[in-house]
């Protein structure tokens, strides 16, 4: 007697990844219905949860908390995965038809329909309580600021459909860190403003870089980006976006040591800027997701001149 044929996966047991995703590793180890949730939280992308983490960490190393709050680096790398994971879901959720329509991102889960839009928002409310477990562990000062990026959040998923710039949006929102851990253990001053603006071009930069990624895709579903509004000047772009990073940065630690040798820190990191901009003569989408996850090491040494600076 003839077995009977197999029956159809289910969607949620689809392992599909997307194609700018890490190879799968540990996730793979996951129960198959857990793994659509994994990868809607971006667990298989972890460059997001360090592009927000950095911001954090410069502003409670340039404030001089390295050594007096160093447990509040642990509590920022947790809340930089959970806020970077409920940030995505939302993102998907309103993103969603067109996500449907990229390449890219048509088999996120939300967009394939492997997960359900009531069970996407019950995972991102479960992820911003483990933000709230973090927020509580900060002064009201930073609590107060941290709140204040909620509506930046909420507002960053439309941006695409409104303005040619939400790369300038998502630098409002992925670098608000900066002031968050600044507060933490200091008052507000210029440099925790400039050390914030310079995260704001920074990601202007690194993000027009991920877009060109999308460039024609984009294009036929009516998504803006920096990328397609700078079109074949985007190399030009992104290497401006880094320079006033630099100069912003280098007022920031000026203002914080007061010494002119302390903007000497950046060069490792604006020699790894200059680096990517070089590279960026290829604008093909590997290339472009090369040097968008590179900018992993760019918070690394910026945290690192953040640190030689505010040490105390």
């Amino acid at each position: 007697m003839a077995s009977p044929a197999p029956s159809p996966r289910q969607p949620e047991a689809v392992d599909t990844a997307t194609p700018d995703a890490v190879a799968l590793g540990w996730l793979g180890l996951l129960p198959a219905s857990w793994r659509p949730y994994a990868r809607l939280a971006r667990l298989d992308r972890p460059a997001g949860s360090w592009l927000l983490f950095w911001p954090c960490a410069w502003g409670l190393a340039l404030a001089g908390g390295l050594v007096s709050h160093w447990p509040l680096l642990l509590w920022f790398g947790l809340g930089a995965l959970a806020m970077r994971a409920a940030g995505c879901v939302w993102n998907d959720i309103v993103d969603r038809d067109l996500d449907a329509k990229v390449a890219r991102t048509r088999d996120r889960p939300v967009a394939s329909g492997a997960i359900p839009v009531r069970r996407a928002l019950a995972f991102a409310v479960a992820l911003s309580l483990v933000g709230l477990v973090v927020l509580l562990q900060l002064r009201w000062l930073a609590q107060a600021i941290a709140l204040g990026s909620l509506l930046l959040v909420a507002g960053y998923p439309f941006m695409k459909r409104i303005t040619w710039w939400p790369q300038a949006w998502l630098g409002l929102t992925f670098n608000w860190g900066a002031l968050v851990g600044y507060a933490a253990v200091a008052d507000p001053s210029p440099a925790m403003a400039l050390l914030w603006a310079g995260g704001i071009a920074w990601t202007l930069g690194y993000d027009t870089i991920y877009a060109l990624q999308d460039i024609e895709d984009d294009a036929m579903a009516g998504i803006k980006s920096s990328a397609r509004a700078l079109g074949p000047r985007a190399r030009a772009g992104v290497a401006i976006f880094y320079v006033a990073a630099l100069l912003l940065w280098a007022a920031a630690l000026w203002l914080e040591r007061g010494d002119p040798l302390a903007a000497a820190a950046l060069l490792p990191l604006a020699l790894h800027f200059g680096w990517q901009v070089a590279q960026l003569r290829d604008t093909a989408p590997a290339n472009a997701l090369r040097l968008f996850r590179a900018n992993r090491g760019a918070g690394a040494l910026l945290f690192l001149a953040t640190a030689v600076v505010g040490w105390r």
